[in-house]
């Protein structure tokens, strides 16, 4: 995840004036069981097809996407090379336009020419993909305007119009704009230039408040989805779970020892310092991305996929979650380091970020599940920037072997013979599980070996980007990875009792050095719980 990707998404699918439901959408996206040896091979047109479980491109309807915060570097990195890989494989409707939205003055030329420079043929690399390109940009226009302003959405409304020809109109404005404006832009798109034949739905950039009551302020009006519960692997969590027999008898306290979510980023803030301090790592990362994960993970077989049988489940983990103490989080901060002869600078070296600040640029904490399946098991969470590695998975450690007949292989550390799934959601993305097994020779040697899954070895096709699956689920209505109100109330009161007493108490972080493993005191804390962090051993 790069520095633009770590800002996480919510959306709404409705207007905020508009009481009823999402239009509900049949079709999930499902396996190609056309299998053969080797590569894994899915055709575009193929994927669609089964994602949408409708006919986009028979519909005579018109979807308008407007991008708010255009010229910003996420809308430049992600919004618009994700528009362009769903236009590349035939996910988006027939009757489809793009406008960008932002104060800069820019006419539709220059757009395109900015588009134009962050657009690739990473979908299919033999391809020349430049005529895509080319159909691409003349359907991306740009209006200029105020976020604040009523009166600029309303002249957008005239431009929408003029493209949509008369078609029933559908509406999807993404706003790429800082948290603290939002709530006015959704206002003014709502009032100005809703459908009025159509949907109109909204997705915003979190955080999502900063605690329990800014959020449920905001949730009156909006609707949120974490887009990071759109990484491939993240969603193939409940598949390898539950269409696996192997691991549901597993899942629980008896086999499982600890389960580690990780997140780390070996860059700092970079000049978003300013935007950053008003959050933090723990609020940027762990009450959304590695929470949601740990709900998914955690949460009981649910009636059916439908997301809302789904959601039910999760909020019951949320639910019966320990409130966090504070003697089971900490809280680093990254110092400047050189290495090589190069100064990495620290965190308050950014002019942007207060001299004082004593906001986390890493976190580590222990949470615990008081229901039967997972009683006492530790689920670590770990979130930090300016570390070692850039880095996300999902660390399964199962229980040691009762009685293992070869401990003495092993020596006194068992921790060498743990088995070990590890789901690694970035870079690289793979799954593994982590075994013992015996080194060919006449002696009793014992080595630990991957069974691996990986996935540009296994596939052919190469895995879409979370934005991608976040803007067709807006544009398809698909609910599955949508956040409902109650599970970010159960989210946010996990985490804001922490954070208030973290805050009010000025609890000084532990600095660690630019490009380290982070602070020494998250390793205590998993070794509190009697585990190890499984990213920091010798084989990593």
């Amino acid at each position: 995840m790069d520095d633009t990707e770590k800002r996480a998404v919510s959306a709404t699918l409705a207007p905020i004036d508009d009481k009823s439901p999402p239009k509900k959408m049949n079709g999930l996206l499902s396996e190609d069981e056309n299998m053969k040896k080797g590569l894994l091979s899915v055709t575009p047109s193929e994927e669609c097809e089964e994602a949408a479980g409708f006919g986009i491109n028979k519909d005579d309807s018109t979807v308008s996407i407007t991008v708010v915060g255009a010229s910003g570097d996420l809308a430049k990195k992600k919004i618009f090379p994700a528009l362009f890989a769903l236009y590349y494989e035939g996910c988006l409707p027939e009757h489809f336009t793009i406008f960008g939205y932002a104060r800069s003055k820019m006419t539709d030329a220059e757009l395109r020419n900015m588009v134009s420079r962050t657009l690739t043929c990473r979908i299919d690399q033999r391809e020349n993909c430049g005529e895509k390109m080319d159909q691409f940009l003349k359907r991306c226009f740009y209006h200029s305007g105020q976020y604040d302003s009523q009166d600029h959405f309303a002249e957008l409304d005239k431009k929408l119009k003029e493209h949509e020809g008369g078609r029933v109109s559908n509406r999807l404005f993404y706003l790429s704009i800082p948290p603290n404006i939002f709530v006015d832009a959704v206002k003014c798109a709502s009032l100005s230039s809703s459908s009025t034949n159509g949907w109109t739905r909204v997705i915003v950039e979190k955080p999502f408040g900063r605690d329990s009551e800014s959020s449920a302020a905001l949730t009156k009006s909006l609707k949120q989805i974490d887009h990071y519960l759109g990484k491939e692997l993240v969603e193939n969590l409940s598949v390898l779970r539950f269409s696996n027999l192997i691991f549901e008898p597993l899942w629980n306290r008896q086999y499982i020892r600890s389960v580690q979510l990780i997140f780390s980023e070996d860059f700092g803030t970079e000049g978003r310092g300013g935007y950053f301090d008003n959050y933090g790592i723990i609020r940027d990362i762990m009450q959304n991305h590695l929470l949601q994960i740990l709900a998914l993970f955690a949460m009981e077989t649910p009636v059916s996929l439908d997301a809302e049988d789904i959601r039910n489940e999760k909020v019951k983990v949320l639910r019966s979650m320990r409130p966090i103490q504070l003697e089971d989080v900490v809280m680093g901060q990254y110092k400047s380091h050189t290495r090589g002869g190069v100064v990495y600078p620290g965190y308050t070296d950014d002019k942007t970020v207060p001299q004082n600040s004593l906001t986390p640029t890493f976190a580590a904490a222990a949470l615990f599940i008081d229901n039967a399946r997972w009683d006492g098991v530790p689920f670590l969470m770990k979130a930090g920037k300016a570390v070692h590695n850039k880095r996300a998975e999902i660390r399964v450690q199962f229980r040691h072997v009762p009685g293992n007949l070869y401990n003495r292989s092993f020596g006194t550390d068992l921790d060498q013979a743990t088995n070990e799934l590890v789901i690694r959601v970035q870079p690289d993305e793979a799954i593994y599980l982590k075994i013992n097994n015996k080194v060919p020779g006449l002696g009793m040697r014992l080595d630990r070996s991957n069974l691996n899954l990986l996935y540009a070895a296994r596939y052919s096709k190469e895995i879409p980007d979370a934005y991608e699956r976040l803007l067709l689920d807006a544009i398809e209505g698909e609910r599955r990875l949508f956040i409902r109100s109650d599970e970010l109330d159960a989210a946010w009161s996990l985490f804001t009792p922490v954070l208030k007493e973290l805050e009010e108490k000025k609890i000084i972080p532990e600095y660690y050095p630019y490009g380290s493993r982070g602070p020494v005191g998250a390793h205590y804390l998993a070794a509190r719980y009697k585990v190890r962090w499984g990213d920091l051993s010798l084989e990593q």
